[in-house]
């Protein structure tokens, strides 16, 4: 809280709203928001406490032991149903409501990426070559604040809310479907899913919203080029698949520019090239890696054939051979449109109309798309770059960081989309 010419203010940065006058006409057009920004914004110092916890302690995918044992007992200290070793390691938390009726899933993400850290912060991590360069931590920090507050309001809600800490997204084909495989949209049956995500992209204030298809497929593929070793100097003894694989690396690109529809959005990379031990030495095979993206789940569906008939053509053209494993990883993200629409309404609440905006579909990849294709869904960005802060590096980045004023936001959004879905 803050003093300001003599009236009191919540202290957060998206909106400075007096609750002393006209207390019962802010009261009367807002329902309970006031009383719900109030519990959160006591809960700050927890907030960001919790997301340093998390940030100096980082996991890897299906590594999370410490942070999963942290939410296990987090949520059982409020009383709640909990399972462990959800998909591995994620955890459940279950929140009964007075009265039964539909089931909503909050969810997080927990882990961690393989970056060495380059901030220069008390909270920098302490595990040499991990970091939570994404925001995940920040990500428990929320959800968690979120349980707490609404198992306080457990006593307004008419149906459950499962709070799903997910381990493994960001290694394909990620926990979201290990924990479906466990069954975790069952017992009781989850209605409707929501997630969140942290955006260096957006500013410190604002949410993005995205109608339809959000965030793409991704797949991972390696093909192995083989042909016939040889001396450097005399190529024409050998089959040299390394120049085989120049040639399959661009003709790879065919698949994007001649063999789609132009308004189909779609990328194929080659990440990896692996091949070869001395420079006049032609080697016997090269290892290409690599992803594919798509935001048309049926276009997702046919790129594994395009891709085999191009490299199967170049290799046939200059004698050599190939092997293609192609890993299907995560669908496409497509928000709900009905799901979407009530995140929008909250989300104007949250910040204001004019601080929502319409955020582009990307090419990046979240396996959330696991559960809103279980169920209807809906996925959006909470901003949290802040230049002056310095919280507007990329994600990946070695100087990711948050403004963890966005844990405030993040947190309402989930509290407040929890109880307009379950209002009675």
């Amino acid at each position: 809280m803050i003093e300001q010419n003599g009236k009191t203010f919540a202290s957060i940065d998206y909106g400075i709203i007096p609750f002393q006058e006209n207390q019962e006409k802010y009261r009367k057009e807002h329902g309970d928001r006031m009383d719900i920004r109030e519990e959160i914004a006591s809960l700050k110092d927890e907030l960001i406490a919790l997301r340093r916890d998390f940030h100096m302690h980082p996991e890897l995918g299906f590594q999370e032991l410490r942070t999963s044992k942290i939410v296990g007992d987090y949520l059982e200290n409020l009383g709640m149903d909990v399972t462990r070793g959800v998909g591995k390691t994620g955890v459940a938390g279950l929140l009964k409501g007075k009265e039964k009726g539909k089931t909503l899933m909050l969810r997080s993400d927990m882990d961690a990426l393989p970056v060495q850290e380059l901030n220069d912060v008390s909270y920098r991590s302490q595990n040499d070559g991990v970091m939570h360069a994404c925001g995940h931590d920040g990500h428990i920090a929320m959800l968690l604040a979120s349980a707490k507050i609404l198992s306080r309001h457990k006593g307004e809600l008419k149906g459950n809310i499962k709070f799903i800490f997910q381990p493994c997204e960001e290694t394909m084909p990620g926990g979201a479907k290990a924990m479906i495989d466990d069954g975790v949209m069952e017992n009781p049956h989850v209605d409707a899913a929501f997630g969140l995500h942290l955006a260096s992209e957006i500013p410190i204030g604002k949410i993005g919203i995205t109608e339809g298809a959000m965030m793409a497929a991704g797949d991972k593929f390696v093909i192995d080029i083989i042909g016939k070793g040889g001396h450097g100097a005399m190529p024409s003894l050998a089959v040299d698949p390394v120049f085989i694989s120049s040639y399959v690396i661009q003709a790879l690109q065919a698949i994007v520019s001649r063999e789609v529809d132009s308004c189909d959005a779609i990328v194929v990379s080659i990440g990896m090239i692996e091949g070869g031990t001395a420079f006049n030495v032609i080697p016997g095979t090269v290892r290409l890696t690599g992803t594919v993206r798509t935001l048309n789940e049926s276009l997702h569906r046919e790129v594994p054939g395009k891709m085999e008939r191009i490299i199967k053509g170049v290799c046939e053209a200059f004698r050599g051979q190939y092997k293609l494993d192609y890993q299907a990883g995560v669908p496409v993200l497509v928000n709900d449109a009905e799901k979407m629409k009530f995140v929008r309404l909250i989300a104007e609440q949250v910040v204001g109309k004019e601080r929502v905006q319409d955020f582009p579909a990307g090419m990046g990849y979240d396996d959330m798309s696991y559960f809103t294709q279980a169920v209807p869904g809906a996925f959006y960005f909470i901003g949290s770059a802040n230049k002056d802060k310095g919280t507007d590096y990329p994600h990946h980045n070695p100087r990711f960081d948050i403004d963890e004023d966005s844990l405030l936001i993040g947190t309402e959004m989930h509290v407040k989309l929890a109880l307009g879905f379950l209002k009675d």
